[in-house]
C-alpha cells in the first residue's frame, strides 16, 4: 500500500486516480493516516456469486429451531 503526504497528494491527484491499485493510497497529515484512497468497483455483477465455493450452509437457514405450539 502506497503512503504519500497530503500536500504531494494535492500536486499530483489526477495522477494518482489514475495509479490507484486494489489496496488503496493512505494520505497522511502530520505522518499520521488522515483517509485513504480506494478504487470505486464499477461493476456490481462482480459481487454476484463471488463467494461460491467459499462458505458452507450448516442447517436450515429459514428455521429458528424454536418449537411452536400453536395451542397455547
Amino acid at each position: 500500500m502506497k503512503v504519500i503526504a497530503a500536500t504531494k497528494f494535492r500536486e499530483q491527484c489526477l495522477a494518482l486516480l489514475e495509479q490507484v491499485d486494489p489496496d488503496g493510497i493512505v494520505i497522511t497529515r502530520h505522518g499520521k493516516p488522515a483517509a485513504k484512497l480506494i478504487p470505486l468497483r464499477a461493476d456490481s455483477r462482480d459481487l454476484i456469486g463471488s463467494l461460491r465455493g467459499k462458505i458452507t450452509i450448516k442447517g436450515n437457514i429459514l428455521s429458528t429451531n424454536a418449537r411452536w405450539n400453536p395451542c397455547l
